[in-house]
């Protein structure tokens, strides 16, 4: 005959309670990252490897940083909790919140994601100087979730007049902006928008010779990149997180190595509300519904 007396019972709820805090604490001893795919995989690696090792010194746990295939696969993860913090562009970072019902928190943001811009680039033998002269021309954006690389290029494109499913010849997809770069250079199309940071890198790396291949305009201003996490997050490790994330301190060398090889001086606090040009520029481009 089975025991259910009200001590046995009581005994019972007890281990369980235990057993699931175990699971619990267990589940958080991980502390899952990815970002956007800007660049190449391994590429990622190399740049979020040292604020992984960070984290995990400040975080008191492991920390796991994994690449994902696109930007939606970034969205969907951070809306899913398959990990618990991402790097977004300000873009991907309003389908986050669409996604989730609103439960998508930024928490940190580069200084430099406060006026961010993009630009246009073209080989200076095309003879293409402005953007009315793209008229007609193939152009690649980058991913179509990336808000440098295809949003807002694509925003300002329109408040110039200028349709590129209609004005081009071509419209391309590189999928990051790296491989923007590479599609002119290669001469796959005669000019693409990308990250200014990621252009900017190239250049002071070589990678690019911007006697061959240049930028002809730059846009304006604009929030961008952002570090979230999800509103389900307890509410002390964010805390936690954001925290180490604002600590970051270039007068160190670990902090100089993480700030640099994230294209950043120092990160600062962001809030929701600072991406709300973001979602009415995609809005009115037709990109979010």
């Amino acid at each position: 005959m089975v025991d259910l007396s009200p001590a046995r019972v009581l005994r019972a709820v007890a281990v369980c309670a235990a057993l699931w805090a175990s699971g619990a604490s267990f589940a958080q001893a991980v502390f899952r990252v990815t970002t956007i795919p800007e660049e190449a995989a391994t590429e990622q690696m190399r740049m979020f490897g040292p604020i992984a090792t960070y984290l995990e010194q400040k975080l008191g746990m492991k920390v796991e940083f994994t690449p994902v295939s696109d930007y939606p696969a970034a969205v969907e993860a951070l809306v899913n909790k398959n990990v618990d913090m991402a790097w977004l562009g300000g873009f991907t970072f309003i389908q986050a919140q669409n996604r989730s019902g609103g439960k998508i928190i930024p928490i940190a943001q580069r200084e430099e994601d406060t006026k961010f811009q993009s630009v246009f680039i073209a080989k200076t033998s095309s003879g293409i100087k402005t953007l009315a002269d793209l008229k007609g021309k193939q152009v690649s954006f980058g991913s179509q979730s990336s808000t440098s690389g295809h949003l807002m290029p694509r925003s300002f494109l329109l408040q110039a007049h200028i349709n590129p499913d209609k004005d081009f010849k071509r419209v391309a997809y590189s999928g990051a902006h790296d491989a923007t770069i590479a599609s002119v250079v290669n001469g796959k199309v005669e000019a693409a928008a990308l990250d200014i940071t990621v252009w900017n890198k190239f250049v002071k790396e070589k990678r690019v010779d911007t006697q061959e291949v240049n930028v002809f305009y730059t846009t304006p201003g604009y929030f961008n990149y952002n570090w979230s996490v999800h509103a389900d997050m307890p509410a002390a490790l964010r805390e936690k997180v954001t925290r180490a994330l604002l600590d970051i301190n270039p007068a160190t060398a670990q902090g100089k190595e993480i700030l640099d090889l994230n294209r950043a001086t120092r990160y600062i606090p962001t809030q929701a509300s600072n991406y709300k040009g973001i979602e009415a520029a995609a809005r009115s481009a037709g990109l979010l519904k």
